[in-house]
């Protein structure tokens, strides 16, 4: 029998708004509890995660243990955990959604054994608050109650110790009930685990945080900063249009000067601003950090100020030159903060140097953050000097009005800076991504497949699903060496002569069902995450380099999209989505499969399938592969066409090809030369995703999950329209056709890099492409920008996005819907499926930034051995595509590096190219043009450059201790590089970054090796993670490769 209630909420919305909610609360008699001890385990529904038998005592922390020590609750050594409902609800109300979330994932891990108990809706655990009761007492005291029941709920078979900060709930319940212990955090881990030396110093370190913090506030009187305002006084304000919301973007180059707020929510619409609001300075700022939710006040206009044109390395290049900002934008100050993104931070201790010029008391330490938006961090530590020359992880606790940086506290070590292991740690903790192990639960429900115990298909599915495997050709094309096969095609003409085109796609919700363990680890994946030495699988490899592979000659289960088309026009007449079994009968290639379309059947040859026919079949299977690639190419043809007739763009990719050897090393790296396959192939996918896009939201209007990609605005395509202007070509940016035909006419016919530019600039202006709910959503807000199709989402590649397995899981409930079946799955309604989509997203970009960063990790390491003096290799051509008042933006087309050449340098020296074209630095000034940069010496010597001139530019390493190494580029000749051979040109940037990836892996395999550290790197990951270990780049690119096929728009974010 259930008891009614009535609960007051105040709840924070998305604007920063606060509201007074009053709701029915209603309290059962049992709710889960999920301990093995249970007596009446089918009255509670134990039917989740169960606690383990194996435990002296059940832990059960209080509300402030959980906010200050949850990364000790963390340790995998810690058992028995009961979080209560009311300390979740006090960290999700008093840390943010990032907390909250992190202790979410917590619970759901199936490696680590604590539970949640919803004690405010158990009858006999509620205990409303009490007249004149302060809301922590109130908290301490229905956890100490919920505890009671628990213990004896479990007929008093278990001890449960609660753990509390405060000493009056100590005192108060420590001898209360017989069983149930009442003790402090510190005297907890002291007496139970006197050996978890880590979780000592950790805990140290967060009191001596906590001390600091205090000692600070009761001594300082001065204010560094004001005071935030009151978050009702931020919400009026929001309301009536004086402040404004946004989240803050501190500029990287200048972090100490410039920061920016993107407007958000109703700020968004009301305020009437185009561009950002420009945060000027570390006082204007107020104590934010990047990635903050914020609210701003503009400054009178009088008072604004521009963006520096100016590059610079540092903060201090740009107060030293003194260059002319460009026209005043917005500018405001930070006035309050709606939320706090603080995460894990990646840090650096000073030398022993900058520890003596930081004063006497060593244990008060300013640490550098990796991430140089961040700023200093105050830590208390008395391990400065052993930690001088490592990366450490560290938290901030808070940032005081009275104090000039934030305080925070030691957490742990990643590894030597430097060490490419440890620089790896720093990239995966920057990114927040977790590489831990597939837990043996998760591994648990996995399908077995052994030569003794082979998977089959089973009676029931082949009995449910339509079987294509004698009936259609199904091939994949897919990269050479390829293993994990998700998508597979087929073509026939039917008995009215009409053509069937079939898409038929990896069904990996058939392995992965709803809420399993290994969902909720996909789901907390979201992606896989490639880096350029390794790969981080979304999945185990069982199935996604077996089960899940739709390879050559074997049995798979498919999820597919068939179309009957027009014998001539290709016009859609029909369209079929369901459950199928395949058995691909060819797994092509795509050079192979190009061969065949051109006609050049000698390849034959290499395709396996071929190997031991008779002439007869072989020439009639050939005969048939032959017509089902050139038909599909036809198809895909008038597909493109249409959509190109939309406004479709294709802008800047690098396509490329891998060579490997025998033991699946990479030998080469040569440029892909752009094949017809490749377009066939992602035109089939794109149609896919759309049809199967127009499905779901058909059947699911509210809670169907599509990919939207907003038209870019128009100020962002100023530079591109300036530079192309420059040449003589007129880019119109009114819709995405204007912008697809103009780019498609900006071609030099002479220097083919102007438009392969032109269009890296357009991708550069354009908007991330965003997952979202259709409930939260109006209809035309659906819309690709990019691809130029009213409805599109991500259907085809379910073994490396979520996102997919989420369409996969909807199409299926369509299907049944149209059948008036019952669906299986409980669907995720409008609110719970656009907080997966900002997760899923908030993935995607750390995937990418990831991705980003391991390259230009591996490109500096490379670099780092090398003389930049007498070493060939860093010196190539360059071509300057951005003017600015001090330099010039360079890109390299033969390593894909963009970056900054200085033009005056530190000492207020300008460049001065002599009657050889070699540069040297002297005295003199620089004037800026809008197309071309002029350096005059006092000697009266001038060069010009002029955008798109190619110049010999020399790449050196610029080293940083606190921060990651970046490559510098230096132009030493206003003249083209002559290379003598044209090929090794146009072997660009790959077939050095092989070269590059080797060296770096021999380099770190030596320091190994000289410190007597004999390990099998590939086989250790493998154990270790359960997952790919990639083989040097060759997963990396050759599956970014295939990932950009299935969305054209992958690497810009669409």
């Amino acid at each position: 029998m259930l008891q009614k209630r009535e609960k007051v909420l105040l709840l924070r919305t998305f604007q920063g708004r606060t509201l007074r909610i009053v709701r029915e609360h209603y309290l059962r008699p049992s709710v889960p509890c999920n301990s093995p001890l249970c007596p009446q385990p089918a009255a509670c529904r134990n039917d989740g995660k169960l606690l383990s038998i194996e435990v002296t005592h059940y832990m059960i922390p209080d509300w402030k243990v959980v906010q200050d020590y949850l990364e000790i609750l963390e340790f995998p050594e810690l058992k028995g955990i009961i979080f209560m409902q009311t300390a979740c609800q006090t960290l999700q109300h008093q840390r943010g959604r990032r907390q909250y979330n992190k202790l979410r994932h917590l619970l759901k891990d199936a490696r680590h054994d604590c539970v949640l108990f919803a004690n405010e809706f158990q009858q006999h655990c509620y205990h409303p608050r009490e007249r004149g009761e302060s809301m922590e007492k109130w908290q301490t005291r229905s956890i100490y109650r919920a505890a009671v029941w628990y213990y004896h709920h479990c007929q008093d078979k278990m001890p449960i110790v609660m753990v509390t900060e405060d000493d009056e709930a100590v005192q108060q319940y420590g001898s209360e009930t017989e069983g149930v212990f009442v003790i402090s955090f510190k005297n907890y881990l002291d007496n139970f685990w006197p050996d978890l030396k880590a979780a000592h110093e950790l805990c140290d370190s967060i009191l001596q945080s906590r001390r600091e913090r205090e000692n600070e506030s009761q001594e300082s009187h001065g204010k560094e900063y004001t005071e935030h305002l009151p978050l009702e006084v931020l919400e009026a304000g929001i309301k009536s249009g004086r402040y404004i919301q946004g989240v803050l973007n501190v500029n990287k180059h200048r972090a100490q000067i410039e920061a920016f707020v993107r407007l958000q929510g109703a700020s968004c619409k009301d305020s009437g601003l185009v561009s950002d609001i420009l945060v000027h300075g570390m006082k204007a700022r107020n104590r934010s950090i990047h990635g903050d939710v914020v609210v701003v006040e503009l400054l009178p206009k009088n008072e604004w100020k521009g963006r520096t044109a100016a590059l610079c390395e540092n903060d201090s290049d740009d107060k030293a030159l003194g260059d002319p900002p460009s026209e005043p934008m917005p500018t405001g100050r930070v006035v309050g903060i709606l939320q706090k993104n603080w995460r894990d931070y990646v840090v650096t201790f000073p030398s022993k140097e900058e520890v003596q010029s930081q004063g006497k008391n060593a244990q008060k330490i300013l640490v550098t953050p990796w991430d140089n938006r961040i700023p200093k961090i105050r830590i208390s530590t008395q391990q400065t000097e052993a930690l001088q020359d490592f990366r450490v992880v560290v938290r901030i606790d808070s940032w005081e009005s009275t104090s000039l940086y934030p305080n925070g506290h030691f957490v742990r070590v990643l590894g030597r800076i430097g060490d490419l292991e440890g620089e790896i740690a720093t990239i995966l903790v920057e990114n927040s991504i977790s590489v831990v192990p597939f837990s043996e639960a998760q591994m648990c429900e996995m399908p077995v497949n052994t030569p003794e115990n082979p998977w089959k298909v089973s009676p029931e599915e082949e009995r449910e699903r339509k079987d294509l495997r004698e009936t259609h050709l199904v091939f994949s094309i897919d990269p050479k060496g390829c293993e994990d096969v998700d998508d597979t095609l087929s073509v026939r003409t039917l008995a009215n002569g009409n053509l069937e085109l079939g898409v038929h796609i990896a069904d990996v919700t058939h392995f992965v069902p709803p809420n399993s363990y290994i969902d909720i680890e996909a789901r907390t994946r979201a992606i896989t995450y490639y880096l350029a030495d390794r790969r981080y699988d979304m999945l185990p490899s069982i199935l996604s380099a077996d089960l899940c592979s739709l390879l050559g000659g074997v049995d798979r289960y498919a999820v597919s999209v068939i179309w009957e088309l027009d014998k001539t026009s290709y016009e859609i007449k029909t369209v079929w989505y369901g459950r199928t079994i395949i058995r691909s009968a060819y797994k092509l290639f795509y050079e192979a499969a190009q061969e065949l379309l051109d006609g050049n059947f000698h390849i034959v040859d290499d395709i396996p399938e071929f190997r031991d026919l008779d002439e007869k079949s072989r020439q009639a299977k050939l005969e048939e592969l032959v017509w089902a690639i050139g038909k599909l190419t036809d198809i895909a043809r008038h597909i493109r066409a249409k959509r190109d007739r939309c406004g479709a763009l294709e802008l800047e990719g690098v396509e490329i090809r891998v060579q490997l050897d025998e033991k699946k090393n990479i030998h080469d790296l040569i440029p892909r030369q752009p094949l017809e396959v490749h377009e066939t192939v992602a035109e089939c996918m794109i149609l896919a995703n759309h049809w199967v896009a127009k499905k779901i939201w058909e059947s699911f209007p509210h809670q169907a999950l599509l990919r939207q990609h907003p038209p870019p605005q128009q100020e962002f395509f100023s530079e591109l329209r300036e530079c192309a202007k420059a040449k003589g070509f007129f880019i119109d940016t009114r819709s995405n056709k204007t912008l697809a035909d103009s780019l498609d006419n900006a071609n030099d016919p002479n220097d083919p890099i102007v438009n392969r530019l032109l269009r890296s600039m357009a991708t550069q202006a354009m908007s991330n492409a965003l997952y979202f709910s259709t409930g939260s959503c109006a209809e035309e807000e659906f819309h690709h920008y990019g691809l130029a199709l009213d409805k599109y989402t991500h259907f085809t590649s379910p073994i490396r996005r979520y996102s997919d397995i989420v369409v996969h899981r909807l199409l299926m409930a369509a299907i049944s819907k149209d059948k008036k079946m019952e669906i299986k799955d409980n669907l995720l309604s409008n609110k719970d499926l656009e907080e997966l989509c900002r997760h899923i997203n908030n993935r995607n970009r750390a995937a990418q930034h990831s991705q980003k960063q391991s390259t230009e990790l591996f490109q500096c390491m490379y670099f780092k051995d090398k003389d930049p003096e007498n070493e060939a290799r860093c010196i190539s051509d360059g071509v300057i595509y951005s003017i600015r008042t001090n330099g010039v933006l360079v890109f390299i087309p033969r390593f894909g590096i963009k970056g900054a050449a200085y033009l005056r340098n530190k000492d207020g020296l300008v460049i001065s190219c002599g009657s050889d074209s070699r540069s040297e630095w002297k005295p003199g000034s620089l004037q800026r043009f809008q197309n071309k940069i002029t350096s005059t010496t006092t000697g009266g010597e001038s060069v010009t450059f002029h955008l798109f001139d190619h110049v010999t530019v020399r790449m050196s390493v610029q080293a940083s201790r606190c921060h990651s190494d970046t490559i510098r580029l230096e132009i030493i000749s206003s003249k083209p590089y002559l290379i003598p051979d044209e090929e090794l040109f146009h072997q660009s940037s790959l077939l050095l970054k092989s070269d590059l990836v080797k060296e770096v892996t021999r380099s770190v395999e030596e320091a190994q090796l000289s410190q007597e550290v004999k390990v099998n790197v590939i086989q250790e990951d493998y154990q270790k993670y359960c997952q790919t270990k990639g083989r040097s780049l060759y997963t990396l690119l050759e599956e970014i490769r295939d990932l950009a096929l299935l969305d054209v728009s992958n690497s810009y974010g669409m």
